[in-house]
């Protein structure tokens, strides 16, 4: 009895110290006090470093929608307000980004991964794993109006489309009174709408819809092809995180170019 003692004793021990700086995989979570955990790592540093950033990338967003002027310049047109829909009964303070920003704005907001990130950063919804909740228990995304959530996969269709459109405005990035040429403005929107195209085509939903459903290639219509752009998605999905993180920085960064270029605050360096 004694050396069985002794052995549990040293498994124990042996366990934990292979556990590192999480020492109890259990951890804590639901009806802990919140914030309490047995982590040794500074587990609050991320979720804070998100709601910064994300306050700040999301504040300016909104603002820059917002404001019904100064997106465009010459040939260069600002992401957020493509496509450009500004029919002539339009007042002076309704911005023509309105008309479209539900939608690329509800396909960030139901995100999986952005889900993630504001949960964690804006509700503490919850701090970080294995970290007190302070509550007993857990209603998921059952209730309104996180039940919305669920239609991030039909956001996903309408994003792609406007990716056709972010496409053509890229085309006339790089086209100075009908011929060829390129200027910083040029990069700078090519770049958001990459960034953009990555962003979108590495979604957890689309890797699921062209393939991720499947348990047999094999036994599908075009099922080598189907598996072929699964593999594809499921590559560029191991990044998505990233992704979604330079896109709306790009995004920001190409509005806040033309914008200033619009204003005549900066001048666009045309390179031929």
């Amino acid at each position: 009895m004694a050396s069985s003692t002794l052995w549990s004793t040293e498994d124990e021990s042996q366990k934990k110290k292979a556990a590192g700086p999480f020492p109890d995989p259990r951890g804590t979570g639901l009806g802990a006090p919140f914030g309490s955990s047995e982590r040794r790592d500074a587990w609050w540093v991320q979720p804070l470093v998100q709601a910064l950033a994300l306050g700040v990338l999301l504040a300016y967003a909104t603002w820059a929608a917002l404001q019904g002027k100064y997106f465009e310049f010459g040939n260069y047109l600002s992401p957020f307000y493509s496509p450009l829909i500004d029919p002539w009964w339009r007042p002076s303070w309704f911005s023509p980004a309105l008309f479209i920003l539900g939608i690329p704005g509800g396909f960030r907001a139901t995100c999986y991964y952005y889900r993630k990130a504001y949960y964690r950063a804006f509700f503490a919804d919850p701090p970080g794993c294995a970290v007190g909740e302070g509550r007993k228990g857990y209603l998921g995304e059952t209730k309104f109006p996180f039940i919305l959530q669920n239609l991030h996969r039909y956001f996903l269709y309408l994003a792609a489309l406007f990716l056709i459109f972010l496409w053509i405005d890229v085309v006339h990035a790089f086209m100075f009174e009908g011929r060829f040429g390129m200027g910083l403005g040029s990069l700078v929107i090519l770049a958001s709408t990459t960034f953009l195209t990555l962003y979108t085509f590495s979604c957890h939903s689309l890797r699921h819809l062209v393939g991720g459903k499947l348990d047999c290639f094999s036994c599908v219509v075009a099922g080598e092809p189907r598996r072929k752009a699964w593999g594809i998605v499921g590559v560029l999905n191991e990044h998505h995180m990233a992704w979604a993180w330079w896109s709306l920085l790009a995004v920001c960064s190409a509005d806040l170019y033309v914008r200033l270029c619009s204003m005549g605050l900066i001048e666009d360096p045309r390179f031929f």
